[in-house]
């Protein structure tokens, strides 16, 4: 029994201590490993295995629109990087320069691609020549440096994988057509598959991508009130065009400027996931992107018969199309149920002596711990059942917990304090003001997340200055 107990008890509380919490599961879960390079981390095969159903999930929704994938260098000469000022002064203090090839100084000096926006107009600007060649809807599951200064894991490293999805157009319209269909993309993916509510908006001139003219994002609210932007896209109009010279000629043979959008989406969603949705007991994954979604724990597997059938419960939950496991390790019964807790495991059926005997199993969900006795040749149906059901509550749950940390604010005393003393969403009036932005940060710590496309006109006036408000924007300290 001590040693059951030790598992659990490697997890502090996340009411003691939220980032402690985090990031004792990411560890106790073994998701990750610190590495020998700060701020990188070692993704493990548990870790790994989430990414891999992220990839896969969202890969089968990019090209039901067309998308296909390629990749490109993940070096950038200095030259090329520089033809975006405004891109490159974005990025500036984070880029990783590479400056010798083995012993010998470079003529110049390479980037290690913190994005690969001039390296997409680069071999567009090459293969772009007629309104024939477009659009061009491309995408690249990679890496990416970027040298930040604090690191988590996850929610921000030196190094992370993400998609970036690029894509040329022929006109205004048809951009904005896509940088909105991708954003979609990427809310219903989080709804549908992490169980994350979202809200989607428009970031500010302040906060939005350097070179945009227009950044979208969708933002979801963690356990701790903090809030996090879980995916961007971009409509960069003809900026990035002009700059690199990705012209094409059209119908009547006049040479015009394409349109570009940039999208994606990274690891720090495994991040996200944990933060919405972990307990003090570890891991809760929504089903739909669980790598294992049901475990076979028997008890006193060493009577006789007890593993067979343990075996045949599994095999007909694989049958049944579920992603099943036996535990047949020589692990006691109640440290497998904490190491199937800790993992975040959404079903698990035990199968002892007794069961068998009683043609039966216990199923037991991983979000409620609630109990359900079955029949063996019901097993495989039950657990499909409550797979259905526990993807359903999780996003239900999810969804009170924003809903119930979303609060409202028309002077900037109540804005204040809210701020101060709820975590969570606060939705308030601006002016669009920058300055406004940047003494509400000053002031509260808190950012602008978005500017909703559901509209509210919650008061007249901007919360800060007090003159006429132009939209409704949600505020909140962020990851």
């Amino acid at each position: 029994m001590a040693k059951e107990k030790k598992l659990v008890e490697a997890i502090t509380s996340m009411e003691e201590d939220f980032a402690q919490w985090y990031t004792d599961i990411v560890k106790k879960a073994e998701l990750i490993d610190y590495t020998s390079v700060k701020g990188c981390m070692v993704i493990k095969p548990a870790g790994y295995a989430i990414w891999e159903n992220i990839q896969h999930e969202l890969d089968r929704r990019f090209k039901e629109t067309g998308v296909e994938n390629v990749y490109l260098p993940m070096f950038i000469p200095e030259s090329l990087l520089q033809k975006e000022k405004d891109h490159v002064e974005g990025f500036a203090p984070e880029v990783a320069w590479v400056t010798h090839g083995g012993l010998e100084p470079l003529q110049e000096r390479l980037c290690v691609r913190p994005t690969s926006e001039t390296l997409f107009c680069d071999l567009y600007a090459k293969d772009v020549h007629s309104h024939r060649d477009l659009p061009k809807l491309y995408n690249q599951w990679c890496s990416v440096v970027r040298w930040e200064k604090t690191t988590r894991p996850f929610l921000r490293s030196r190094e992370f994988l993400w998609q970036e999805g690029h894509t040329a157009h022929a006109t205004a319209e048809e951009a904005e057509e896509r940088t909105i269909m991708m954003l979609n993309v990427y809310a219903d993916f989080c709804e549908e598959v992490l169980a994350i509510p979202v809200i989607k908006g428009r970031k500010t001139d302040k906060e939005k991508f350097a070179g945009a003219e227009a950044t979208y994002t969708i933002e979801s609210l963690m356990h701790d009130g903090k809030a996090l932007q879980s995916g961007t896209s971009h409509n960069f109009g003809d900026g990035f065009a002009k700059a690199f010279g990705i012209q094409y000629a059209d119908k009547d043979n006049q040479l015009k400027y394409v349109h570009q959008t940039s999208w994606g989406m990274t690891t720090r969603m495994i991040g996200a996931i944990i933060m919405v949705h972990g307990d003090n007991s570890g891991l809760v994954l929504p089903p739909r992107i669980a790598p294992v979604q049901a475990m076979v724990i028997p008890i006193q597997q060493k009577k006789e018969g007890v593993l067979d059938m343990a075996d045949k419960v599994c095999s007909s939950l694989k049958a049944a199309g579920i992603r099943a496991r036996l535990d047949d390790s020589d692990k006691s019964p109640g440290w497998k149920f904490s190491e199937q807790e800790m993992r975040g495991i959404p079903v698990r059926i035990e199968l002892g002596p007794k069961d068998i005997e009683n043609g039966q199993a216990v199923l037991v969900r991983r979000d409620t711990r609630e109990k359900t006795v079955v029949a063996l040749d019901e097993a495989a149906a039950k657990a499909q059942e409550l797979l259905s059901a526990i993807q359903t509550d999780m996003l239900d749950r999810a969804r009170t917990h924003r809903d119930s940390h979303t609060y409202v604010a028309r002077d900037y005393d109540t804005f204040r304090k809210t701020i101060e003393e709820k975590p969570g969403f606060v939705k308030a009036m601006w002016c669009g003001c920058q300055e406004c932005e940047e003494k509400i940060k000053e002031d509260t710590q808190a950012t602008s997340r978005c500017i909703p496309f559901e509209q509210e006109q919650i008061a007249d006036t901007c919360v800060c200055c007090g003159k006429p408000a132009a939209k409704m924007v949600y505020w909140g300290k962020a990851y």
